[in-house]
């Protein structure tokens, strides 16, 4: 059969060298980085979105349900766009923490 190519659940970029594979993990800091902040607009984004609907409610009241709707939604996808990016910030974090362990930085136990 045919080899298969599997899709990685990190989308790890790989280097070929003589010694098997090896993981950029700078690029990949990087790419959750970039990932982190559209979460961080994305969440502010619909968090504006939230208090103009809120304003329209208000200022319309024979519309005002529907306006509340459209809120509550706004609300909730700043609430994921949020999780988001703190899922991003978390995987940053690791695969900083990942880089600093390939490359034997020291952990500093004073200062």
């Amino acid at each position: 059969m045919a080899e298969e190519k599997h899709h990685h659940l990190f989308h790890h970029e790989e280097k070929k060298s003589g010694f098997g594979e090896e993981v950029d993990y700078k690029k990949e800091e990087k790419h959750h980085k970039h990932l982190e902040h559209l979460g961080e607009l994305g969440t502010a984004a619909a968090g504006a979105y939230v208090l103009h609907e809120k304003h329209e409610a208000k200022k319309d009241p024979e519309h005002a349900h529907k306006h509340k709707i459209e809120e509550e939604i706004a609300a909730a996808a700043a609430v994921g766009s949020g999780g988001f990016a703190f899922h991003e910030h978390h995987d940053k974090k690791e695969a900083k923490k990942e880089d600093e362990e390939a490359h034997g930085k020291k952990h500093h136990l004073f200062g």
